[in-house]
């Protein structure tokens, strides 16, 4: 009686707090979801950082090179095939939202499957994708042996890193990121832990750093399998089986299809940029380099808002309450934008410490000095388009997500891109940036009534 008594009451000083700060309803909910998703995205970089240091601890640096040179190969594979995650958190959200148990249960099916069959796929091209991808990047052959012996045993963990992307996405889209955030703990954990016996203790060098990823992703999998067991009714599932129609498997691979355009094509003007750096001269491109490190960084952070804002936009579509939609989009829009200032704010007052601790190249502190002040517009912009992005995801708005990609890309960066190589001119290669994420959020913002009114 009397532990009834204090959750009522935390829950009155709750209300009581959300009412006098005017924040919405959903606050305490947003917040709870964001913070594991951030705790959870930082896993990552830390797993990679140890994995790194133990390769930059062995005799001989073209390992640390050939695993870095490959995994720019897994990169785009990967993040190319990041749209099992964001379709299977809107379409999840948006059962939620509806208590639909059944299309919950369908989404996780029918991704599982995708995620599946195309991982398969990639082990059975395996070769042919290796000779692309070293065909394309250039190195000394020590250098590109250390990444092929990486490669061959890092395509095998391709399944289970697939499927991985859907357990998370359906997880989000419930809303139970504490799961994704203990999947994110089993998995990179496993990886630091591999990561020392087979490189440091077993001497694998590189082809023991892709092993130890392979091995991880699978522990990760069969976790995140455990927890989906642990959480559906079996006899549900062979009813729905039965129930799937290509109509249904349609729907889906639409949407997957224009979340992959997309996704492609963000890829595909962070690639130019990185290109266009290099034409540069090798300067410019460690100089923007560590600059885009640090922006990475930072959207670690503003990807945990945006997650949650995923799973809130559908959930709340599901329920049919379009009220909610706007004020989410201003209040995880307010704590982006917040986040994004602070973060560039720092960087700009204590510059030679932070920088210092990224590169002891002191020779580019000059140029980082006077060039950092372009993560404001490029973070500032940015932040608000990563949460529309949520936004339309959560919505599972495939259509509007590649067209923006498109309009983004080719008319706020190429042109602007292209005239700063022709120029040589670092400055005008921001400015591109910027206006990229700039007319993301304009396209993406005008969208925002449309979806009101589809509701």
């Amino acid at each position: 009686m009397e532990s009834s008594f204090k959750i009522v009451h935390l829950e009155t000083y709750k209300n009581r707090c959300l009412e006098f700060f005017n924040f919405p309803s959903f606050s305490w909910r947003f917040l709870r979801l964001a913070s594991i998703n951030i705790l959870s995205n930082l896993m990552v970089p830390i797993a990679g950082l140890l994995s790194i240091t133990f390769l930059g601890h062995l005799q001989d640096i073209h390992h640390l090179a050939g695993v870095t040179l490959a995994t720019i190969i897994f990169n785009y594979l990967y993040r190319a095939l990041g749209f099992l995650r964001t379709s299977t958190t809107g379409i999840t959200a948006q059962g939620m939202g509806r208590k639909d148990s059944q299309d919950v249960l369908l989404v996780l099916l029918k991704n599982g499957l995708l995620a599946l069959s195309l991982g398969l796929i990639i082990l059975l091209l395996q070769y042919p994708l290796r000779w692309i991808g070293f065909n394309l990047v250039s190195a000394a052959p020590l250098v590109k042996a250390s990444a092929q012996a990486y490669y061959d045993t890092r395509i095998l963990g391709a399944p289970a890193a697939l499927l991985n992307f859907v357990l998370i996405g359906w997880f989000l889209g419930k809303e139970q990121s504490s799961k994704v955030l203990w999947l994110s703990i089993i998995g990179n954990g496993a990886n630091v832990i591999l990561d020392y016996l087979l490189i440091i203790r077993w001497g694998l060098d590189s082809s023991g750093a892709g092993l130890a990823t392979s091995l991880s992703q699978i522990i990760m999998c069969l976790v995140g399998v455990l927890f989906v067991s642990l959480d559906i009714n079996w006899n549900e599932v062979k009813q729905i089986v039965q129930k799937i129609s290509f109509e249904q498997w349609k729907g889906n691979l639409m949407l997957n299809r224009d979340l992959f355009i997309r996704t492609l094509i963000l890829l595909s003007a962070f690639s130019l940029f990185t290109n266009v750096s290099s034409a540069m001269g090798t300067l410019v491109l460690a100089e923007n380099s560590v600059l885009l490190q640090v922006f990475s960084l930072v959207v670690y952070f503003i990807d945990g808002l945006a997650f949650a804002t995923e799973s809130l936009a559908g959930n709340f579509k599901g329920q049919g309450i379009k009220k909610q939609l706007i004020p989410l989009l201003k209040f995880s829009g307010s704590l982006s934008f917040i986040l994004a200032l602070i973060s560039v704010s720092v960087l700009i007052l204590f510059p030679k410490t932070l920088f210092g601790l990224l590169t002891n190249h002191t020779e580019i502190y000059p140029y980082l000095i006077s060039h950092v002040i372009w993560l404001l517009p490029v973070l500032g912009f940015g932040s608000i388009a990563f949460i529309l992005d949520g936004y339309f995801i959560g919505l599972a708005e495939g259509v509007m997500l590649r067209n923006t990609a498109f309009g983004s890309t080719f008319i706020g960066f190429v042109p602007v891109a292209i005239i700063a190589w022709h120029y040589n001119n670092s400055n005008l290669l921001w400015l591109a940036l910027s206006l990229f994420m700039a007319t993301r959020v304009l396209l993406l913002g005008l969208k925002v009534p449309k979806t009101l009114d589809n509701l």
